[in-house]
């Protein structure tokens, strides 16, 4: 299981907001799919998937805000042989 967490942003920006996620609960990604948009009051950008696997949880939804360090979602990362 890997948590997706908003990493800090540009000095002085605390949270973002969930734009837009680009995969639903129990679909595959690849490591560096783009996850989810976010927006701040600067910027939108992507946040790229930290390991392949399975979106299994998504912890905010589109439309709220999240502060740096919070948890967005969950993957179950793919089984290593």
């Amino acid at each position: 299981m890997t948590k997706v967490i908003l990493p800090e942003l540009s000095e002085g920006i605390p949270k973002a907001t969930v734009s837009y996620w680009f995969f639903k609960v129990g679909e595959r990604v690849n490591e560096k799919d783009g996850l989810v948009e976010l927006t701040t009051d600067k910027a939108t950008f992507n946040l790229p998937s930290p390991c392949s696997g399975r979106l299994s949880e998504i912890i905010i939804p589109e439309g709220e805000t999240v502060n740096t360090g919070e948890v967005l979602g969950i993957i179950e990362e793919d089984q290593k042989d």
